[in-house]
């Protein structure tokens, strides 16, 4: 139902990406906060693991309102992280190592404390500051109330009112995410040009692409008309009237757009021809390619290929297979549907099952199939069996993995970490939590340190014992120098599907899926033309299932128990 890619294929219609989350990967000097000194004395744990680039979430200037999605300076490096020098030696080291660079563009808004919105507050109504942002009349009598019903991502409305020169309230500005995070006015010319001259700045500086946030956002509805839904769907929350209350805003399955009506700030027409744009910069510094890849919530799938036509970006986060159950009906169609609508506009369906905005795979899977998942998990809120979690979540990886297309992995997975789900109140740092007061528990619990050392301070983070997000204990079971060489571990197992992976050319191959298994199993061949199939088997029913005859065991996720596959495991083999 897929046929294979051309063996020669572009690097990013195959590549293995891996995310870095900054602030939480390595320390470097000891603050406890991850910089770019410590990614870059890292590095070579991920050409050990074998993936082909890294995306790094935003390290540029910022108050950190929102862990650095609230850029200042998109031209510079904030001092947290270390410097523009710092930068070039990362990009260095991780070019030499063979690793291209993926950093994150933040465009759909910026910081409050940015040059042109301060200049915005100052130069005041009608001015040509203000129309680089989203500054509108309010409603009302006197201009009290927001210009529109529009809702915060991060709870809240999406307005905020500011206090002109004269002491009085004056207009309102839309932030779809915190009030520190004006929204850019994506149809002024001058925000157009201002971008284009950041992305040339950081290919001049060699990157190799950018990872788009919010990329289905910068275009909102002419007239600003108010939306139907009482909820912004965005990063994990979901839509609920006000009066289901914030237990059923946590308790949906996944992020959900109503199909009918799009909403009037997202995926709107007009962001195709921007993304036009960028693309013809990219492409101008020729050979290898440069890439943008989209963070977009966008339903349905023939809605979210757009983004990736063959003159526009080049990669999309495949988050309906992120939100996908574990049931292998749910799997077999979200794979179908994904590589057809890929196929119809000629892109690589991106596979990912976490990053830096949701509950880590090991800890969602941990729940029942169709249990619904939350944004965040709290000590109060229902547990996940970890050991269940983590042997589903390896299963999910080899079968992600034998997929033909692109693939993202989040920092941390290679380890089989788990979400931290008992992090008290008072160090939690996500505006969710805060805009909510706590109904909603945010993204804290995946975005902990990762444990490098079993021992020591920060587990090996860093060299003190500070880390700007508390540790769970159980960390230290999962840490670096207990897996490295450790036969089964969840870091060889990663090891060895990336290697198998590179060397079967999985990521060009075709699919076909193979038929006379119970409802239960997911079974495919990945093939291409030079070489045997690649047989991939998930078993997420009750009973073990044997092998074809003649199948030969390349990788497991779990050992076979007497020659079958048991329960929650994926094989790949060769098959003749």
């Amino acid at each position: 139902m897929h046929a294979a890619d051309s063996p020669d294929a572009a690097w990013w219609r195959q590549a293995v990406i891996y995310q870095i989350y900054p602030r939480s990967w390595a320390d470097g000097d000891g603050d406890g906060i991850g910089d770019l000194a410590g990614i870059t004395s890292r590095l070579p744990h991920l050409r050990a693991l074998g993936v082909d680039a890294i995306w790094l979430s935003p390290f540029y200037t910022s108050p950190q309102a929102d862990a650095g999605y609230d850029v200042a300076d998109y031209r510079d490096i904030d001092p947290i992280f270390g410097s523009l020098t710092d930068a070039d030696a990362m990009i260095s080291r991780a070019h030499e190592l063979g690793l291209k660079v993926i950093v994150d563009m933040v465009p759909n808004h910026s910081s409050d404390e940015h040059a042109w919105f301060k200049a915005a507050l100052a130069a005041g109504p009608g001015s040509a500051e203000r129309e680089r942002y989203m500054f509108r009349e309010g409603r009302g009598e006197h201009g009290e109330l927001p210009p529109n019903n529009w809702q915060s991502v991060f709870g809240g409305a999406a307005w905020t009112r500011v206090t002109e020169a004269d002491g009085k309230p004056g207009q309102w500005y839309l932030h779809l995410f915190d009030p520190k995070q004006p929204d850019f006015n994506w149809e002024h010319f001058e925000v157009r040009a201002e971008f284009e001259s950041i992305l040339r700045f950081w290919l001049d500086r060699g990157v190799d692409g950018f990872r788009v946030d919010v990329a289905h956002g910068l275009i909102k509805e002419q007239g600003l008309p108010d939306t139907e839904e009482e909820r912004t769907v965005m990063l994990g929350h979901a839509e609920h009237d006000d009066d289901a209350g914030p237990a059923l805003a946590q308790a949906q399955d996944a992020p959900r757009i109503d199909h009918t009506k799009r909403s009037p700030m997202w995926d709107q027409d007009g962001v195709h021809e921007i993304y036009r744009a960028w693309r013809k910069i990219l492409e101008s510094y020729g050979t290898p390619d440069r890439i943008l890849c989209a963070e977009a919530w966008v339903e349905p799938q023939e809605r979210a290929v757009k983004y990736v036509r063959s003159d526009e970006m080049h990669q999309a986060f495949n988050f309906d297979f992120l939100t996908a159950s574990w049931v292998a009906e749910d799997l077999r169609a979200v794979i179908t549907s994904s590589l057809r609508a890929a196929d119809s506009v000629g892109a690589p369906s991106t596979w990912v099952l976490s990053n830096h905005d949701v509950v880590r795979h090991a800890s969602r899977l941990g729940f029942p199939p169709g249990t619904p998942r939350m944004n965040g998990i709290s000590a109060t809120d229902p547990q996940p069996d970890r050991a269940l979690g983590l042997r589903r979540a390896r299963a999910a990886t080899a079968l992600m993995l034998a997929l033909p297309g692109g693939a993202y992995i989040y920092q941390g997975e290679e380890l089989g970490l788990p979400d931290s789900t008992d992090m008290p109140a008072e160090y939690r740092q996500d505006p969710t939590f805060a805009r909510t007061n706590g109904e909603e528990t945010g993204r804290d619990g995946c975005r902990v340190p990762i444990p490098w050392s079993s021992e020591g301070p920060s587990l090996g983070f860093g060299p003190s014992a500070s880390t700007w997000l508390p540790q769970p204990s159980v960390y230290a079971e999962y840490a670096v120098d207990r897996q490295e060489g450790v036969a089964g571990s969840t870091l060889e197992l990663y090891r060895s599907l990336l290697a198998a992976r590179r060397e079967l050319s999985l990521g060009t191959g075709s699919l076909t899926w193979v038929e006379g298994y119970a409802a239960d199993v997911v079974a495919l061949t990945n093939g291409a033309p030079s070489r045997d199939r690649v047989l991939v088997l998930a078993n997420l029913g009750a009973e073990p299932v044997a092998l074809p005859e003649g199948a030969e065991v390349i990788v497991s996720s779990e050992p076979l128990e007497e020659g079958l596959v048991p329960t929650d495991t994926t094989v790949w083999a060769r098959w003749s």
